[in-house]
């Protein structure tokens, strides 16, 4: 903000994306330069959540940090804020970082900041406790997270977020002062530790599940239900009720079930004005009346995630 004279962060969308354009910069030549000193030279990475839920983007940007990583150098890896369409948000690179660690297949995540771990509230108050480990959601039932300062959104509970992303992937995770980064990273205990909590999922449905932006929704009729949730089944059309939203095939889209409760979400085969002709008919019918290209799903089950409470 301060080399283009903003005193404060933009509310417009496109001021915040020219200030992430000068910021990446500058932040980049920062980086540069202190792994210089130590005769590393290191490669900028952005990534955005909309090219890694795709196949083939996901694949190449994996592709990119394991060569990085291969010939010596260190990936600097940011969201790539100077393209994104939804509004830019600090306090995401946690969760960037969590689903980053994932991607690589990486050992450990360690989170830096100016708080030394994770406290029942903020460490101001006399009454705040440090929590030292965490080893399931019900370690977190006292954590009261607040806003952070004026610049900063929900610093702590993105965070917590970030971790227990990572920690359900079977990734270990530990949260400390930057002034700690040395130690943490040298396995000392300090800071929070978040134990693995579950096994390493499919990268790309991470990030689908955690860093996509829903472009519309599909409402599914119990039968539907019961074969996304249970038997993790394709969606066919013959389950679907009705369509909101204006999407295109390829896009990520909320599946719900007809009370309203959001049961999975998928990348859809079908664009938004396509669907209302599908809707409640049996492949065998469309491919006979509309041709071959319409006898697939409308959310295959290699591109679909069960959210949390239906997995």
């Amino acid at each position: 903000l301060e080399p283009l004279d903003l005193a404060v962060r933009p509310r417009d969308l496109a001021t915040q994306q020219a200030a992430a354009a000068v910021g990446q910069g500058l932040l980049m030549g920062r980086y540069a330069a202190a792994f210089a000193g130590h005769g590393l030279i290191a490669g900028q990475v952005l990534l955005t959540a909309e090219d890694m839920v795709r196949r083939v983007l996901h694949r190449n940007a994996q592709r990119t940090l394991f060569r990085l990583l291969a010939l010596g150098a260190v990936p600097v890896v940011n969201e790539n804020d100077t393209v994104a369409t939804d509004e830019i948000r600090f306090g995401d690179n946690d969760r960037l970082a969590a689903l980053v660690a994932h991607l690589v297949h990486a050992d450990g995540l360690v989170l830096l900041s100016d708080v030394p771990g994770l406290f029942t509230e903020p460490p101001s108050r006399p009454t705040a406790r440090a929590i030292p480990e965490v080893t399931s959601h019900g370690d977190l039932s006292e954590v009261v997270v607040g806003r952070s300062g004026p610049v900063g959104r929900l610093g702590m509970s993105t965070t917590v977020d970030a971790a227990l992303i990572a920690s359900a992937a079977d990734i270990p995770v530990e949260r400390a002062h930057a002034r700690d980064a040395r130690a943490a990273m040298g396995g000392d205990e300090v800071g929070t530790v978040f134990h693995p909590t579950g096994r390493r999922a499919p990268t790309r449905l991470l990030w689908l599940a955690h860093a996509s932006t829903p472009q519309g929704r599909l409402v599914l009729d119990p039968g539907a239900v019961a074969a996304v949730v249970q038997r993790r089944a394709s969606l066919l059309p013959a389950g679907v009720i009705s369509v909101e939203g204006d999407f295109s095939a390829g896009d990520p889209v909320e599946l719900l079930d007809q009370s309203g409760r959001t049961v999975a979400r998928g990348l859809v085969n079908f664009d938004a004005t396509e669907m209302p002709s599908l809707l409640g008919r049996s492949t065998r019918d469309l491919a006979r009346e509309l041709g071959s290209a319409y006898e697939r799903e409308v959310v295959h089950r290699d591109d679909l995630v069960l959210l949390q409470g239906n997995s």
